[in-house]
């Protein structure tokens, strides 16, 4: 009996810390709400948090302030004592919510959203802060229900604030689901319906991003279901935006951009721009018939390229040989011919569709993370390079188009086809680029579609032949312009091993430029000792050039292992993570923040600008005496691998706080904000 009169007092005890921290619930079957705190007890004058939780059933929804096609965003009317303030409700990053042919902008799950509140300096310890609130909201699945309720919260009121170990999980997960001020630069315009907004800035990469959208603050800005092209090149990502139902566009254009990195995590930004002219950018935000078109336009000029051209002339006479008894036959050799290249173009598109999709898990572009990838990159431009100069011929695939123009029957003209398409494949042309990176910003099917009309585009000319034969003998011949148009083509390419010899400079430092620029030389030398052999017909000169590009290929494993470039300027204070060095920093009763990142996490560097490297975070780090260890997992690192694993995370971001006290460490969000950071490394207890 004793026993249970102490367990009643103790829960009696807790009742009214628990009332301080959360209200009673509104509950239906659709959802549960409470009025939250995050703090058991306030001190005079203190601001603190308030949040209204929403608990939804699985399948119903809520809304962010512009709902979408439909909806309503939720309010609150708070009632608080005398000289008290509050700020306006704060919400996250809102979710697509597709329904039919209409999409909303909200929240399903568990919505946190934080109110701000300050007490009055008047107050005295031992009174009560009480909070009254009226609550409207609406969820929907099939239908949509408005529901509302009364919350109330008494706070006390002590000479020191308590914070809420119960509820500050709630306040710091939705701190990180709301947007945060853009660290890049926006431009917004559009021209009837079509449109786009291009976001700029030194962190984003190709490499960097998995996909983004755009949410407007206000409705009617933009068409919410149409989709937002993506296009993405290094410093800058554009969505295509298709106008709304709004008459006017406002004077200043306001939203946040969702931006979903390669490792999956996804950071909300605050953009504002005021509408001028569509930004350009590589095509992002063609539509469909339009990308097609400049696929076909660009697969035509591709039979111009020098190493295309021969190829089609060679079936082009063929064709012109046959009299007008064999026009079926000709028509036929067409369709097979124009068959080899339209698939041949599916089969590289869905390729590259492919690896898109795997981008998107693995990080399509990390690729260029590895030096040795790197560095046997700007090789091959290199060599390319060299053989457009003519320093060395490869005549492979014209002998072998001139072999398969000679066989009869239809295989022989669809693997001609096929074998130009092969041929064009290193080839770029006017629109081309446009098409492409607007078919790869699409879905399967309009991706796929694209890069049909690009081979229907190459086959064309070889089309209007076997219709007409006769327009063969309009054809210009080979000769020496297309030489001299090869030769101005290297150029293109050397530029790019420079770009490139540029990257590994930035990524491994200087020691791993001067082995690939020593590779260089023995490519180089290797491009024209076999060029020497093709002309003399010397053995010699052909085993003297493998032997020059073996060597060459010898160094990357030595490439690969060079010394990491010297850190940037924004990770001074720091120093390289290791276990050992954080054992030994809790050994000596420091406390240590752990910062795993990488030179391609568009996240972790707006992070390190926007929450790691402000005057506030610096000045605490210097005044609590906190070690800053910053593990670089770019070039991929065992033991940083481990620790991703051992805390359940297959990538980076990941961020750390050990206390100075010993003890667990604290996992921060992988979207920081300044007051997360500051809140984590100065939560009682963890001082020095």
């Amino acid at each position: 009996m004793m026993r249970v009169l102490t367990t009643l007092a103790a829960l009696l005890a807790l009742a009214p810390m628990a009332q301080a921290l959360e209200s009673a619930p509104v509950s239906s079957e659709r959802a549960t709400v409470t009025l939250i705190a995050d703090h058991e007890a306030i001190a005079p004058g203190q601001s603190f948090r308030l949040a209204l939780r929403q608990r939804l059933a699985p399948g119903w929804h809520t809304y962010w302030i512009n709902p979408g096609d439909a909806g309503q965003p939720p309010e609150v009317s708070l009632t608080l004592p005398e000289g008290a303030r509050a700020e306006p409700m704060r919400f996250p990053a809102p979710e697509r919510i597709p329904y039919g042919p209409l999409v909303n902008f909200g929240y399903e799950g568990e919505p946190v959203f934080i109110i701000p509140v300050t007490a009055p300096a008047g107050l005295a310890p031992g009174q009560t802060f009480t909070v009254s609130a009226e609550g409207h909201w609406l969820v929907c699945e099939r239908i949509c229900i408005p529901e509302e309720g009364s919350f109330r919260l008494d706070i006390p009121v002590e000479a020191a604030p308590r914070p809420a170990a119960a509820t500050a999980p709630l306040f710091t997960r939705a701190e990180a689901a709301e947007a945060r001020p853009s660290p890049f630069a926006a431009r917004l315009g559009f021209s009837g319906q079509a449109g786009a907004i291009e976001i700029a800035g030194p962190d984003i990469a190709p490499g960097a991003v998995r996909e983004a959208f755009f949410f407007p603050v206000e409705w009617g800005v933009i068409d919410n279901a149409a989709p937002q092209p993506l296009s993405v090149r290094n410093g800058a990502l554009r969505l295509g935006l298709t106008r709304g139902q709004a008459e006017a566009l406002p004077a200043r254009v306001e939203g946040i951009v969702a931006i979903t990195d390669a490792a999956g995590v996804r950071g909300a930004y605050l953009v504002s721009a005021v509408p001028g002219a569509v930004p350009a950018g590589g095509g992002a935000g063609l539509p469909l018939w339009q990308a097609a078109l400049f696929a076909a336009l660009g697969g035509l000029i591709l039979n111009l390229m020098p190493c295309v051209f021969p190829i089609l002339a060679m079936k082009a006479m063929a064709l012109a040989r046959l009299s007008g008894a064999a026009q079926g036959a000709v028509r036929a050799h067409a369709a097979s011919y124009t068959a080899g290249v339209v698939l041949s173009f599916l089969a590289i598109g869905g390729l590259l569709v492919a690896l898109r999709a795997a981008g998107g898990v693995a990080g399509w572009g990390f690729q260029f993370t590895s030096p040795a990838f790197v560095a046997g990159m700007a090789w091959l431009m290199l060599a390319v390079g060299l053989n457009l100069s003519g320093v060395f011929a490869i005549g492979g695939p014209v002998a072998a188009g001139g072999s398969l123009a000679a066989r009869g029957g239809h295989a022989g003209s669809f693997f001609t086809g096929a074998l130009a398409a092969l041929v064009a494949t290193p080839c770029t042309a006017p629109f081309m680029a446009a098409a492409i990176g607007a078919a790869l910003a699409m879905g399967t099917a309009e991706a796929l579609t694209v890069f049909a009309f690009l081979g229907l585009g190459m086959a064309l000319p070889y089309a209007l032949l076997g219709v007409a034969p006769g327009l063969a003998r309009l054809l210009p011949r080979p000769g020496l312009w297309m030489e001299r148009l090869k030769q101005g083509l290297a150029f293109p390419m050397y530029a790019a091993a420079a770009w490139l010899v540029w990257v590994l400079a930035e990524q491994a430092g200087p020691s791993a430029v001067l082995m690939v620029l020593a590779g260089g030389v023995l490519i180089g030398f290797g491009a024209w000792a076999w060029g020497l052999a093709q002309r003399s017909g010397g053995r010699f000169g052909r085993l003297a050039g493998a032997a020059a590009v073996a060597g060459a290929l010898a160094l990357l494993p030595l490439v690969q292992g060079a010394a990491p470039a010297a850190a940037r300027a924004a990770d001074a204070g720091s120093e390289p993570w290791s276990e050992a060095r954080v054992a030994a920093l809790r050994a000596e009763g420091r406390p240590v923040f752990v910062n795993l990142t990488a030179a391609w996490c568009i996240t972790c560097k707006v992070n390190e600008r926007v929450a790691l490297q402000t005057d506030a975070v610096r000045r605490v780090f210097a005044e609590r005496d906190i070690a800053y260890l910053v593990g670089d997992w770019t070039r991929g690192d065992a033991a940083i691998t481990a620790l991703l694993r051992a805390h359940q995370r297959e990538g980076v971001p990941l961020y750390l706080f050990y206390p100075a006290r010993g003890g667990a460490p604290v996992v921060l969000p992988q979207i920081l904000t300044e007051g997360i950071v500051l809140q984590a490394i100065t939560s009682p207890g963890d001082a020095t």
